[in-house]
């Protein structure tokens, strides 16, 4: 007799994730269930909602609540996270997010740092180097080597006893460079006139003008003659204006700290992150300071010590130097039990970085270099191996960076943490994405406020089915260009050989489209980016998706200098002055000073944020919102889209900039949003758009459809074509098929990534790749295109 099936317990009941009433950012209110334990992916036209509903409401939520499981003394240490505008979330799992952010650009984080992997190698080298140098630390280019002695006195028995004590740390850093690396060399003839005198502004660094604080310091100092030329100074003058140590000086009755120019410059500008200084400081910089490897330690960041040490022949520097692939085949050749364990882990973790397409990377790769789909993957090793289950993992476009030969590899990693028992969740364009759906969530229909609503939920086959968006393109195809551009020029690349670059020469066309092509890691961007030749005849716009620097108070109509016009506008038609028109300035509430929102500190629990009550949200005072324009406050046209404003504000550079924003397809976007809620694709295309102006300049466009819809994929490709078509020339580094087939010329690098590439596998048309087929680029172009 069968046993009588047992009824179902409770605590299997909690099969989906239930939001209700989501209304962060433009959704509109929405209830979906999400099935756990399944691959779900969030599909829509760019600026639905998707990342709101993903990033800002469950993953936002997830973590928030994790967060309050601490200590108050360890929260007023982590990231504030707000809780999300929704009425109910259900059934949530602890959300791990991996995102495209970069990595910190720290001088001291390399992948193998980044990934604990150099932790794992440092302990092998520990254990069975020869010779034995000491702990991991010896192994650690972030430790140096210090001793010291000393006596110290404590208590015994009652009476005061004084010993003499002594410690050693063995390091592995190298002292000459601090473990960096590289050390700088400044070119002096930049920092200085030599033939002018302090007075006369013989220093040419930026703000330090004659008449200055800065320049004060070194005329008044007494160890200077300020009217005396810097080439007729003494040796021990010299040594005071550019290297003496810090002294206590008295200038104009005020007790200040004299320091030479190389150290003062050194701590002002050159130890700072590059891409955080000024534009023009940046420049200075760039011109005056030259990186080298140090040559104390090869640029191996170690100390003689640490290098010393071996495996096999092997010293930890020569591992973390080799591609990934070559190190976990070195790895496998060791076997000494004594180490067993840790080998094992060490393999594993190098096979992951190989399964997700970075084995072309090496250990010492500074984690600052990677692009944004490379950090995305950086991060995902440290999950792959992970016991956890049960868990959300949430993505944001894991497809980028990925040249179609490569998507297959990624997706098969999305079903092996799925198949542990977690739930993935996906925001993703790519068809080749979506086809592996266990669910698919459509959002749309529009952008902006014309989104923030659920179009479709079901499986794959009922998306393509439905009469959506999203379901109409999803198995769109380009078409191959028929008839090409004829180039007007070309810009010549000889002897190309930065990182995996083989000696590579190569003519990229001038006046038409070209698309540079190739697997993750193959050299294009070194190719691009690193190779171009400056050239003063041309203009060499670069256009790509890092953060735009602002504050919370930007927005994309300071950025573009809308908002400039905007309130010259306001001001005329009603005669009082623009700055009457910034929150920032004149026009600001009085409340929360134009930020819309008070910020209330509870010391260590949680910031609050709430809507200021006085302006309503919109960061101005009641007076200035007394004046209007054809009607409308500035607050009111601070809230519009692009669309919108377009239409509103007729013609003038305003309206021009505004039209450019929606060629770019950024017309869902609102005048006074944040900045930092850009994704990169929408940074990429506000750069873009605020950059058209030019003609007969070469924009060089870093995966353009990067947080495009397939939808607007068609977009871009007529945007790229009007650029061309006025007379400019456009590079593309892109992957996607379709941009590939609409190129006039394509330059395939290959054929495989790190010591595997950095040669040129094909140059010509579109029609030529296919019809050859002899690249992966040709055969997934091919399969593209049906041909």
């Amino acid at each position: 007799m069968a046993p009588e099936p047992q009824p179902a317990h409770i605590a299997d009941s909690h099969e989906v994730i239930r939001v209700i009433g989501a209304r962060e950012n433009n959704l509109q209110g929405i209830d979906v269930e999400i099935p756990k334990r399944r691959l779900t992916v969030f599909t829509g036209v760019s600026g639905s909602g998707k990342s709101s509903l993903v990033f800002g409401t469950i993953a936002n939520e997830s973590q928030r609540l994790i967060n309050e499981t601490y200590p108050t003394f360890v929260q007023q240490f982590m990231g504030q996270l707000s809780r999300p505008d929704v009425d109910a979330l259900e059934n949530i799992s602890p959300a791990i997010v991996v995102d495209q952010e970069r990595m910190g650009s720290n001088a001291r984080s390399t992948v193998g740092t980044a990934t604990d992997v150099h932790a794992m190698l440092r302990l092998l080298f520990s254990r069975i180097g020869v010779p034995h140098v000491g702990s991991p630390q010896a192994f650690s280019f972030n430790v140096p080597s210090v001793s010291g002695a000393g006596a110290v006195t404590f208590e015994k028995s009652g009476q005061k006893v004084k010993e003499r004590r002594s410690f050693e740390i063995t390091g592995g850093m190298c002292p000459a460079c601090e473990g960096l690396g590289q050390v700088s060399d400044i070119d002096l003839d930049e920092l200085l006139d030599r033939s002018l005198s302090l007075a006369a502004g013989a220093i040419r660094v930026p703000g330090y003008n004659p008449d200055g604080w800065m320049v004060k310091g070194f005329t008044e100092s007494g160890f200077l003659d300020p009217d005396k030329p810097i080439a007729d100074y003494t040796e021990t003058e010299l040594h005071d204006f550019l290297h003496k140590e810090q002294t206590k000086v008295k200038i104009a009755g005020i007790n200040m700290t004299y320091e030479g120019l190389i150290p003062k410059v050194t701590k002002s500008m050159l130890q700072k992150d590059r891409d955080s200084l000024q534009p023009h400081i940046r420049a200075f910089v760039d011109r005056a300071v030259k990186f080298m490897p140090c040559p104390a330690c090869g640029g191996t960041r170690l100390n003689d010590g640490a290098r010393s040490s071996k495996i096999a022949g092997v010293s930890i520097a020569d591992a973390a130097a080799m591609q990934i692939t070559d190190l976990a085949a070195w790895v496998a050749t060791i076997d000494d039990p004594a180490v067993a364990p840790l080998v094992a882990g060490l393999t594993q973790a190098l096979d992951s970085f190989v399964d997700i397409g970075l084995g072309y990377l090496s250990l010492d790769r500074s984690s600052g270099t990677l692009s944004g789909g490379e950090a995305q993957r950086t991060k995902m090793i440290r999950h792959l191996g992970s016991s956890l289950t049960d868990m959300t993992y949430v993505f944001d476009e894991p497809s980028t960076g990925l040249h179609p030969h490569d998507i297959q590899r990624m997706n098969d990693l999305l079903l092996l943490l799925r198949d542990k028992g977690n739930t993935v969740l996906v925001v993703e364009h790519k068809p080749e994405v979506i086809a592996i759906a266990d669910h698919v969530i459509d959002l749309g229909p529009g952008a902006g406020r014309h989104g923030g609503r659920i179009m479709y939920e079901g499986d794959v086959a009922g998306l393509r089915a439905s009469d959506t968006v999203t379901g109409r393109h999803v198995d769109h195809r380009a078409q191959l260009k028929r008839a090409t551009r004829t180039r007007t020029g070309a810009i010549e690349i000889r002897g190309a050989n930065l990182h995996n670059l083989k000696d590579v020469d190569v003519d990229v066309p001038l006046g038409i489209l070209t698309v540079i092509t190739g697997v993750a890691g193959s050299g294009k961007s070194s190719l691009i980016h690193g190779s171009l030749p400056p050239s003063a005849e041309v203009v060499v716009v670069v256009v790509d998706q890092t953060p735009i620097k602002g504050s919370r108070r930007s927005s994309p109509a300071t950025y573009t200098g809308i908002l400039d016009d905007i309130r010259k506008a306001f001001a005329k038609a009603n005669g009082v002055k623009p700055a009457l028109f910034s929150a920032n300035s004149e026009g600001a509430c009085p409340a929360c000073r134009g930020l819309g929102v008070i910020i209330t500190s509870l010391g260590f629990t949680q910031s609050v944020e709430t809507r200021c009550e006085l302006c309503e949200g919109s960061g101005f005072s009641d007076d200035v919102l007394e004046y209007t324009l054809d009607g409308r406050t500035i607050a009111e046209v601070l809230a519009m889209s692009a669309d919108e404003a377009a239409a509103f504000l007729g013609k003038g550079p305003a309206h021009t900039t505004l039209l450019r924003m929606i060629d770019v397809g950024l017309g869902y976007i609102t005048l006074g949003q944040a900045l930092n809620t850009l994704s990169g694709g929408e940074r990429q295309r506000l750069k873009l758009a605020i950059s058209m102006a030019k003609t007969g300049a070469v924009y060089v466009l870093d995966e353009p459809t990067t947080g495009l819809h397939l939808a607007d994929v068609d977009n871009l490709l007529a945007l790229l074509d009007r650029l061309v078509d006025v007379g400019n020339s456009v590079i593309v580094i892109e992957h996607h098929q379709a941009v590939m087939a609409h190129a006039d010329w394509i330059i395939d690098v290959g054929p495989g990534a790190g010591r595997d590439g950095g040669t040129v596998v094909f140059e010509g048309t579109p029609a030529d790749l296919v019809s050859q087929g002899e690249t992966l680029t040709a055969q997934h172009l091919a399969r593209y295109v049906g041909a």
